[in-house]
């Protein structure tokens, strides 16, 4: 197993079954040191517990309900949803240095998406109506985006985080682009890729074992790094430097990835494109959007 692929049980943490790079992980890999992430499957009632740490954190409900209480400070309500392809939901940002108990209102999954911080932003909650919900791209490169934890959504010091949804046989994060420099159009920023997948609407019942795709691969011979991957639910890829994409979910499966990026320098996502690919977005400019996006729609 690459050093960057973190199948769903393999690194597990207490009640947590993946928890990398954030603070306490059990996991901790040479080099990353800007993001981290822990999921855990719960049940109704069930308490996790996060010491005070300097990190910001933000909890997204994978699936139902969850109560925040911050150490000596606000208790959140977020109201979750079905699955991660029922629509967007609450989130809570969590500022830095507070310990923090999420309680399951029943059976759950959640994520808690984290970033080495100092001073960070108030503790805060993005209602599910106030997401901003994109569909991007065109044929069959269109996505639906998630945007609850970028900048000028949720006041944070470090990381930007979203959801992306790719409808069976789409391709997203494409064409490849890379994010590992500070220059004057791109800022250097790790990336965290943690995949959910199921079997589209309308299969035969029992049928389907749902997966996807994902490369990341060299800028460079200094710093190689080479990964074609198939996910599945609950999969982490690290993405620490180099090209990546695409994210392709196989036919007859859909697709949702969480995207958590933050690094050493301002809070901006600035990429740069392929340039084998860069022509390719321009060339499919004219087909249709995916009818099938945005999925809750349908």
């Amino acid at each position: 197993m690459s050093e960057w692929v973190y199948p769903r049980g393999s690194a597990p943490e207490g009640p947590w079954e993946l928890s990398v790079g954030a603070a306490g992980s059990a996991v901790t890999v040479d080099g990353w040191a800007h993001t981290g992430i822990k999921v855990a499957q719960t049940t109704g009632g069930q308490l996790l517990t996060l010491p005070a740490a300097a990190e910001e954190r933000l909890i997204v409900p994978l699936a139902g309900a969850f109560a925040v209480q911050i150490d000596g400070g606000e208790r959140f309500g977020l109201r979750g949803r079905r699955d991660v392809f029922s629509g967007p939901t609450d989130v809570a940002y969590v500022t830095p240095g507070v310990a923090v108990e999420i309680t399951s209102i029943g059976e759950g999954r959640v994520a808690v998406a984290t970033a080495p911080a100092t001073t960070g932003a108030p503790s805060q909650v993005v209602r599910a109506e106030d997401v901003p919900v994109s569909v991007r791209g065109t044929g069959m490169c269109t996505r639906e985006i998630r945007n609850f934890g970028m900048p000028g959504v949720v006041e944070a010091e470090k990381f930007l985080v979203c959801e992306v949804i790719t409808p069976a046989g789409n391709w997203s994060s494409y064409p490849p682009h890379k994010h590992d420099e500070i220059t004057d159009t791109e800022n250097s920023l790790e990336e965290i890729y943690y995949f959910e997948t199921r079997t589209e609407p309308g299969a035969p019942e029992g049928a389907g074992a749902p997966i996807g795709y994902a490369r990341v691969y060299s800028t460079d011979e200094q710093r190689p790094i080479d990964i074609t991957e198939e996910v599945r639910a609950g999969d982490l890829i690290l993405v620490p430097h180099g090209w990546h994409g695409p994210a392709a979910a196989a036919p007859g499966y859909d697709m949702y990835y969480l995207n958590v990026m933050a690094g050493p320098g301002t809070r901006e996502w600035l990429v740069t494109v392929d340039p084998h690919h860069v022509w390719v977005p321009e060339a499919i400019a004219g087909l249709p959007a995916d009818p099938r996006l945005p999925l809750e729609a349908h």
